[in-house]
């Protein structure tokens, strides 16, 4: 079994698989008079693929216990897929670099601070949503079209905090 301690989420140390959606760490400008503030373009959707469109969402996960112990991870080759949590809640984050197979070596973890969001790049390797403490709710936008967009790998690893 793998085993992996997540790290704080950074831009940074997360830029191989996505970006960060944090408001704390973007630019802005004022619209609507003043009264509102832009955080512009905080990161790519992708939508591949014939009739691909984009997918706004709610979803609503359950928590999960930790250590938290996964047997797969999962990919949406023909699209990005964010997810930005509405009420501060904090997430656990498991991912592996895009291609046919998954390379142990090259998993990583990452624990979001609440207000932190991830868009994963396409065919980013992924745990399945994983939040802490209390039910979570998360704005989700994803690729929708004709297609398969969901391949699993068998991958048993557990994840620990620090």
């Amino acid at each position: 079994m793998l085993e992996l301690n997540a790290a704080p989420l950074t831009p940074e140390a997360f830029a191989l698989f996505g970006d960060v959606i944090d408001t704390r760490t973007a630019d802005y400008f004022h619209i609507n008079a003043g009264r509102t503030r832009r955080y512009h373009d905080l990161a790519k959707v992708e939508t591949l693929g014939e009739q691909a469109h984009t997918l706004i969402s709610i979803f609503v996960s359950q928590p999960v216990d930790v250590p938290l112990e996964l047997d797969f991870l999962e990919r949406h080759p023909q699209g990005s897929q964010a997810f930005m949590p509405l009420h501060q809640e904090r997430f656990i984050i498991v991912v592996a670099p895009p291609g046919d197979e998954i390379d142990p070596a090259e998993v990583r973890a990452f624990v979001t601070d609440g207000r932190q969001g991830v868009n994963y790049r396409a065919g980013t390797w992924h745990a399945i949503q994983s939040v802490l403490e209390r039910e979570g709710e998360f704005l989700v936008v994803d690729r929708g079209g004709e297609g398969n967009n969901c391949d699993e790998y068998p991958l048993a690893l557990r994840v620990s905090l620090d």
